[in-house]
Order: C-alpha cells, then structure tokens, then sequence
C-alpha cells in the first residue's frame, strides 16, 4: 500500500471515530439494502402474470429477469465505483429515488418494451446496495467494520430470500403491478430517511480525478490485490450454490407428492433469513484476524448442508435444516469476504465491493442455469450432487490459499 493509500485509509478511519454510526443507522442501512436488491427477485414468481397481461410468450418472458440482471451488471461496474468519487450521500438518495421511478415505470407498463426497459433500469439502479455497504464500512470504526458489514448484509440476504415470498403475497392482493408500485412508496420514504440521516460532505478518495481514471483503477485492484481476486472467486462460487438450490427447489415442491403453492414454497425463505441473521456476527471474527478460519469452517458447512437437502423426499425438516446450514454458511463468509476486502484499502471500498459483487452476480447467474439444466436431466438428487461439488470446489480453493498463506508471508518477509 502506498503512502497516499495509507493516508486516505487514516483519513477515512478519523471520520468514521467520529460517532457517526448509531445501531439506528446501521439498521436503516440494512433496510435500506434489502428492499433494494428485493426489486432484483420479485419478478420471478410474478412472470406468468407478467406475460398474461402484457401478450408476452410464456417462451420469451423469461427475458425479464436477464435484462434485471444485466443492469445489475453494468450498474456493479459503472456506478458503484462513483462512491469513490462523488459524495456518497447524494449518490445513495439519488440513486433510490430513480429506482423508485424506475418501480412506477414497471408497475405502470403498457406493453412489453416498456417493461424490459423498466426492468433495466431496475436493475442498473439496485447496485445502491453496494454503495450502502462501501458507505457503512468506511464510516466504522476498523474494530467494528465487520460486524456493521455483517448487519448490512444481513439485510441484503434478507431481502433475496424474502423478495420471492413478498411479491407472490401482494400478487395475490392485488396483482402484479401492486408489488412494484408499493416497493416504489417504500423506496422513496427509505430515500427520505437516508437524506436526512446520512452524513454530510463525506471527502472521497478520487476527489477530482476522472470517470475513466476512476473505472481504470478499479480493473486495476484486481491486479494490485491479491485478497481482492481470492474473496471474488468465493463470491463466485458460494452464490452459484445459492442458485443451484433456490432456482431448483421450486420444481420438486409443487410437484406430486408436495404439490405445495408458490407462497407456502416462498415461505422457505424465512428459515434462510433465520440462517442469514444468525451468521451477521461473523464479521466480528475478521475484525480479530480470524476471517480465514471463519472461511474454511463455513465452506464445510455449506458442503455438509446438501446431505440434508438431499433427504427432501424423506423429510421436509431436513430440508429446513438444509436450508439454515446454507444460508448460515454463505452468509458467514459473504460478511467475512468484505470485511478482508474492505480492510485491505479502506479507502478504495466502493470500487472493492463492486468487483468483488460483479463476481456475484456471475456465480448467481450460472448456478440458476445450471440447476434448472441438471434438475431436468438427472432430477433433485442431481442438483444436490452439483450444489455439493461446487461447494466442495470452493473449499479446494480455501485449502489451496490457507496452504500458499505461509509460503507468501516468509517470502515477502525476504
């Protein structure tokens, strides 16, 4: 790190001893998140309606979540990174008050082109999720960045695995259209609230400098920061096995025997949140040097959890068990993962975490498209013998960079 690095990361600690971080604060940011990167997830079980309504092909509807999911994309790489350069508070209640348009247009759409470019947009503006999360962690203290990065995120795994549940319930309420347009309210009362709370005049660590500098720095981290590629691949391959199981488990429950509905399926995402929640404290064992340990332990867990998933045929609560194992175990080392990043180049936070989250983002995407390609060839058993091999990959990965850590340290030490 160099002497520049090294006084933007002491400028940004001074500010964040500044007290401006209150249990209250963090608890809106964690809201804040979650009904934000919901706006992501609340399509999937709506694109039946979606397609009735507005005369799209049942083949072709589909195209709404992947357009979501580009803007998500782009908005990782364009606009995350502007934390770094703008004043982050207006940036954040910009940002949600555009999504909230962006919610009024989807909820409000006349034919189809209307509701890709809607979706887009969406997507594009839900990366405030990052900017919140760089936010949150440049404001607190080092001795408490990863456990305020573990309630953020909480709120963040929170919103995916309730979005599904959420949108199904005001469907059947009040139709599609309602799920987007009670989210835009409750965006624009969360924008409210944060322009009011948020601190004020934040300086930035490339104050001054240029889009393209600032975009070129960020593809530039990767090569500068080995713990940066490291934690982007477990990004990677921990939301590719969320994806596996989330993306599957809807095609064996409303199938004979269980034929279950889709909000009594949607349901299932409150024993994940229950798993999520309990692991928010794993930041803490970053912050006390223990984030490699915290890794290895929960990528065993997450490799142990598809036993239980395996047995869905024999017990529904073993799949609920299945179920807090993995989303406990993700959510220890996705906390555990920005919370090193972070720590790393305190003041680079907005353009580490959107790296590190366009890694998520792919995970996410090829898990959901290889569960549902395997589920149909080789049935439930099949998705949980993938869910398992990706999880035992990632802990090769683990065992393979904890075995290269001593190897490092005595070289440098040279």
């Amino acid at each position: 790190m160099t002497s520049q690095h090294v006084a933007a990361a002491q400028a940004t600690t001074s500010e964040a001893s500044a007290g401006r971080l209150s249990p209250a604060i963090v608890l809106l940011f964690a809201i804040a998140c979650g009904l934000s990167v919901a706006n992501i997830y609340f399509a999937q079980p709506l694109l039946d309606a979606m397609a009735q309504d507005l005369g799209i092909a049942p083949a072709a509807i589909g195209i709404v979540v992947t357009l979501t999911q580009i803007g998500y994309a782009l908005g990782l790489m364009l606009i995350v990174p502007l934390g770094d350069l703008w004043d982050r508070r207006r940036l954040i209640v910009g940002q949600t008050v555009l999504s909230a348009a962006a919610l009024v247009v989807v909820g409000t759409a006349s034919n189809a082109a209307v509701l890709l470019a809607g979706m887009v947009l969406v997507g594009l503006l839900a990366v405030v999720v990052q900017v919140l999360v760089a936010f949150a962690a440049t404001l607190a203290t080092p001795a408490e960045r990863g456990r305020t990065i573990g309630t953020v995120t909480s709120g963040v795994v929170s919103g995916i695995l309730l979005a599904r549940f959420a949108s199904g319930a005001l469907a059947d309420i009040g139709g599609w259209r309602t799920v987007y347009l009670v989210s835009a309210a409750l965006m624009l009362a969360v924008a409210a609230l944060l322009a009011w709370v948020l601190p004020r005049r934040q300086p930035q660590a490339m104050h001054g400098s240029s889009y393209l500098r600032l975009l070129r720095s960020a593809a530039m981290l990767f090569v500068e920061e080995p713990i940066l590629r490291e934690r982007a691949m477990f990004a990677l391959l921990i939301f590719a096995n969320l994806n596996v199981f989330w993306s599957a488990i809807v095609l064996p429950l409303s199938a004979p025997p269980f034929a279950l509905s889709h909000t009594t399926i949607g349901m299932l995402g409150i024993a994940g949140v229950a798993g999520a929640l309990a692991a928010r404290n794993s930041g803490r064992l970053a912050d006390r040097g223990w984030g490699q340990r915290t890794t290895g332990l929960s990528l065993l867990l997450m490799l142990a959890a598809w036993l239980p998933l395996a047995c869905l045929h024999q017990s529904l609560w073993l799949l609920v068990a299945g179920v807090l194992m993995l989303d406990f175990a993700l959510q220890a080392v996705h906390v555990t993962n920005q919370s090193l990043i972070v720590a790393a180049r305190p003041e680079a936070s907005s353009r580490l975490i959107g790296g590190y989250m366009v890694f998520y983002s792919i995970g996410s995407a090829l898990g959901a498209i290889a569960s549902t390609v395997v589920y149909a060839a080789a049935g439930w058993i099949g998705v949980c013998v993938l869910g398992a091999t990706i999880s035992a990959a990632a802990l090769l990965v683990w065992i393979i960079t904890v075995s290269r850590a001593p190897a490092v340290c005595s070289a440098a030490g040279s």
